[in-house]
């Protein structure tokens, strides 16, 4: 039995039960994480203190996979509003420092670079940002940009000093603590540690400490990364900690567009993909043991979410005629439709993994976990293919009917998400029977939520007969 310890980014079903999800494919793995109770939400932060007894009680585990952003600030929307001082924060991580020295024969961790959203919602950010935070964004933008090319920076002025003061605090603060997390490398507490850029763009403040990180890193030669994402990241650090050298060969639906760049991103699909590959710890050949297809997109990105262009897949693929996942990256913030129309035609058994939800690299990271947990499990006779249908019923239920065709309605009808979700579970009924029926998947009852109650993410709750 491997035992697995995570401390989740926070209480979000896309970092909570996901992970519970595919690792219940392998009857082999034992999951401990805090209660999620204690993680934080959009409006609270987590309870740093019963996290830190969590892990105090924690038997030894093989394998422990940290949110560094929760045990400093109480989870990742935390990290950019929390008041603290850097002092008080260092304080509280020496503390927890010592607590995990002990705990686990392989500890992974990941941390933010602060995001520098380019809107004026503070949903997730602090209460300015309502107003500022176009402005903040050009700021943060040309500052870079200028120091870049040593040009002029027109956009310094056009911000109140006292609301730019108080973001350039949190940012060094963020930066400040980031950096101390380095020699947690070099002193060998962290066997492995990402840095990772959400929401992220060719300048910025966020991509000048990038650049310092990556630095630091080479020339004090850390096992650490710098990677565009957030979500996904521990699910990349758990596939790499359960790794045994498998090779994956990558095939893409439009072969000649691997070097366009997805939304909310800065670097190639192509990148992106070979990236999380090896961070994931696997091997990149065209003799693979497992065939990673992603449906990428010809031109441009669609987004759901934005709706100023939504891809179809319009042409026939080509699957692969060995054990492969997929990830559906051509549209963000949910599958494509054509693409879905596809694989429930085909009806095929290798298919081992699927995801499609929100940006490219967190549909990739989920791909690659879900696949090798899965592809291990199989080699080692403790494959639990009930909960390998439950995942993809969940992903498909999320990502294709939730995600893809529900989603705008329960967005139009703001304030009211929960009434909207409510009067769609008859359109949802229809998805389940089609996808239950595509698995032979048999449940008793399914139920859906909006636990932060806004339209991004929905979570599906399946009971199994």
């Amino acid at each position: 039995m491997k035992k697995i310890a995570l401390i989740p980014i926070d209480n979000r079903p896309i970092c909570y039960t996901l992970v519970e999800d595919i690792l219940a494919q392998d009857k082999n793995i034992e999951l401990f994480m805090p209660k999620r109770k204690f993680l934080g939400n959009l409006t609270e932060q987590a309870n740093i203190e019963a996290i830190y007894d969590f892990l105090k009680n924690l038997e030894e585990v093989d394998i422990l996979v940290i949110s560094l952003d929760t045990v400093a600030y109480g989870g990742l929307v935390s990290s950019r509003r929390c008041p603290e001082t850097y002092e008080e924060i260092k304080e509280r991580l020496l503390k927890f420092k010592n607590i995990i020295r002990e705990k686990a024969k392989k500890i992974l961790a990941f941390s933010s670079i602060m995001r520098i959203s380019n809107n004026n919602i503070n949903e997730e950010e602090k209460e300015y940002w309502s107003q500022w935070g176009k402005r903040i964004f050009e700021f943060s933008y040309y500052q870079h940009k200028s120091r870049k090319e040593k040009s002029y920076n027109c956009v310094y002025n056009q911000i109140p000093q006292d609301i730019l003061n108080d973001y350039l605090d949190t940012r060094k603060r963020n930066f400040d603590i980031n950096k101390l997390y380095l020699d947690w490398v070099g002193d060998k507490t962290l066997d492995t540690l990402v840095f990772s850029k959400d929401d992220t763009g060719q300048y910025g403040l966020n991509v000048e400490e990038a650049e310092f990180l990556e630095k630091e890193i080479k020339s004090r030669n850390l096992n650490a990364f710098i990677k565009t994402g957030a979500d996904e990241i521990p699910l990349t650090l758990l596939a790499r900690a359960l790794n045994e050298d498998i090779s994956v060969r990558t095939t893409y639906v439009y072969e000649n567009s691997t070097d366009k760049i997805s939304r909310y991103e800065d670097i190639s699909v192509k990148d992106c993909v070979e990236g999380q590959l090896r961070l994931a710890g696997c091997k990149i050949s065209q003799n693979a043991e497992l065939s990673f297809l992603i449906n990428n997109f010809e031109f441009e990105q669609g987004d759901y979410v934005l709706g100023d262009k939504i891809n179809k897949l319009a042409k026939q693929i080509n699957f692969p005629d060995k054990k492969y996942f997929i990830a559906d990256i051509s549209n963000a913030n949910g599958a494509d439709c054509g693409l879905i129309e596809e694989i429930l035609n085909k009806k095929d058994e290798n298919l081992i993994g699927f995801c499609g939800y929100n940006t490219s690299a967190n549909s990739i990271g989920c791909a690659i976990l879900s696949a090798i947990v899965r592809y291990i499990a199989q080699k080692n006779n403790s494959f639990n293919e009930n909960a390998f249908k439950k995942l993809m019923f969940i992903r498909l239920m999320d990502d294709w009917a939730y995600q893809a065709s529900i989603r705008k309605y329960v967005r139009e009808n703001a304030p009211n998400f929960k009434e909207a979700l409510k009067e769609k579970n008859k359109d949802l009924k229809i998805f389940e029977k089609i996808i239950a029926n595509y698995l032979d998947f048999k449940y008793n009852n399914v139920s859906y939520s909006l636990p932060w109650d806004r339209s991004f993410e929905a979570e599906i709750n399946v009971e199994n007969l």
